[in-house]
């Protein structure tokens, strides 16, 4: 699935670190979902969302859009 989650971590400056331990997952977890290798559950996303102040549309392309994003 693609995601804009490095881009928004990154205009924080906030290291994967950062935002592992903001959402309460590993490092690994949040590097996993940033390349695309884990799909988070539905809970999580939305903490990734609120923590953005986003929606989850916002941040995470629907694999069925994959083609056109």
């Amino acid at each position: 699935m693609i995601n804009r989650l490095k881009v928004l971590r990154a205009e924080r400056n906030w290291s994967q670190g950062d935002l592992a331990d903001r959402l309460e997952v590993s490092r690994q977890s949040v590097n996993a979902i940033e390349t695309g290798r884990y799909d988070p559950s539905l809970p999580l996303a939305f903490r990734i969302a609120e923590l953005f102040g986003l929606t989850i549309e916002e941040i995470f392309v629907s694999p069925s859009k994959e083609k056109d994003a």
